[in-house]
């Protein structure tokens, strides 16, 4: 564990503990195959979180960031799905709930692949993986051919990418529906409530949380909120995860997951030109589903991207940060990147004088500092944005975002989320997105930002 922390780091000795301290959440919440991000909210694999812990680790070890991403695709379902958790059978199944024993993955998930040696959750996450893998492999090239990591893993994002496209278009056109609040990862974010509207609560004595252990009850979602996502989950389940005969009664199309899937299309494409294999299907499929974004989601008069509410094709009148997300795509035409950055600079994200952006617009009627994805500010999200704005060129925005950003993770021993105007840590301490993205953010010029640019 030394080694890792003795390698090459940025001279001030503020960057220096900062980094060391990072480093050292990454190694305590390691369990040998794969790092939790949290060692007692959260403690098995989340798919999402793991690729970006290993976008950080590879600044650590590059052995341990593919063996982070190794691990997640371990689980991946013969259908091609990678899913939103997997579980650690050594973790009893009231430490955290939905458990292995309510999502019954390898018997309710059967008939379409669900794996057989593994136990995880029926639903997925934003697909992020493909962007993650590729720079884990720019970060250590030769090591990566050795191994034969892009050789192994490409076929498996490809197939993850392609379960999206044949089985989530659920839509009129080729973007991509997420059928639960938790497969975006922004799970109670107000721009779900009109969807959730029509879905009946699971009877509270149908669950436990187990979130509540480790979190006050004003940070988490509501119980009548929480019953909703019991009821959606069951329902799927019930359908044996089959996307064919699910009743989907929510089913959205959201900006940041479709961003982060065109985003990762380009990465694929790298992938496959560096295999010698055609890259031609990718930067198609980008180009599609970033016009299509723009055609179904982008509202010209707010200045944001939008989510459709597929029930009844309506724009969802919420401006929460997955309208901004789309930042990250480096096609994007430029009038529309001004309109983003102009709307992350006003009084509804406040970037200038906030230090992190916030979850959810900070005058708008649902807004909660400390609930959840209500209001708090995100570690994960702002890096996303962050690398969006040097993608186009907004440098002056992206360097107070990133200042902000490493001040807070400091202050805050690297907290979940943090109240938007204070800057006081909320939710889990030592939150493993948190440390590894500080580890990006300290180590990287921002040159990565232009290698997806088709």
């Amino acid at each position: 564990m030394k080694a890792l922390l003795d390698r090459p780091v940025p001279t001030t000795t503020a960057a220096l503990t900062l980094r060391r301290g990072a480093a050292r959440v990454l190694i305590d919440n390691w369990t040998g195959t794969s790092t939790v991000p949290s060692r007692t909210l959260y403690p098995h694999q989340w798919s999402w979180d793991s690729a970006f812990i290993a976008i950080g680790l590879r600044h650590l070890s590059v052995r341990r960031a593919q063996q982070e991403l190794e691990s997640l695709l371990a689980a991946q379902w013969a259908d091609g799905r990678i899913p939103h958790i997997v579980f650690n059978a050594a973790v009893p199944h009231d430490a955290y709930f939905p458990s292995p024993d309510f999502w019954q993955s390898s018997s309710a998930g059967r008939a379409i692949g669900a794996p057989t040696a593994l136990e995880t959750s029926g639903i997925v996450q934003p697909p992020v993986h493909a962007l993650a893998a590729w720079l884990v492999h720019e970060a250590d090239p030769a090591e990566s051919a050795r191994r034969g990591f892009l050789h192994r893993l490409y076929p498996r994002l490809a197939a993850w990418h392609d379960y999206l496209h044949a089985r989530r278009a659920l839509g009129d056109g080729a973007l991509i529906a997420v059928v639960h609040p938790w497969e975006p990862g922004m799970d109670n974010s107000p721009c779900w409530d009109k969807a959730l509207q029509r879905v009946e609560p699971a009877p509270p004595d149908a669950f436990r949380r187990a979130d509540l252990n480790h979190g006050h009850p004003s940070d988490r979602p509501t119980d009548v909120d929480y019953g909703r996502y019991v009821r959606l989950a069951t329902d799927y389940r019930e359908a044996g995860y089959d996307d064919r005969t699910a009743p989907h009664r929510f089913a959205v199309e959201d900006p940041a997951f479709n961003t982060l899937l065109i985003v990762s299309e380009l990465a694929l494409g790298k992938m496959a030109q560096e295999l010698g294999l055609a890259n031609g299907p990718h930067l198609a499929r980008a180009d599609e589903l970033t016009r299509q974004l723009i055609g179904r989601l982008w509202d010209d008069k707010a200045g944001i991207f939008r989510v459709r509410d597929l029930t009844d094709s309506t724009l969802v009148d919420e401006s929460s940060v997955t309208g901004l997300i789309p930042l990250m795509i480096p096609q994007l035409p430029n009038d529309i990147a001004d309109q983003l950055c102009q709307t992350l600079a006003g009084p509804r994200f406040n970037a200038s004088a906030t230090q992190l952006v916030p979850s959810y617009d900070l005058n708008g009627p649902a807004f909660a500092p400390h609930r959840y994805w209500r209001g708090p500010a995100w570690f994960n999200t702002s890096w996303l944005i962050e690398r969006g704005l040097r993608s186009h060129g907004k440098h002056t925005c992206a360097a107070r975002l990133r200042q902000g950003f490493l001040a807070d993770a400091g202050r805050s021993d690297f907290a979940e989320y943090i109240d938007p105007s204070t800057g006081a840590a909320r939710g889990a301490r030592n939150f493993s997105w948190t440390a590894a993205l500080t580890l990006d953010l300290l180590c990287t010029d921002g040159a990565d930002t232009k290698e997806l640019s088709p």
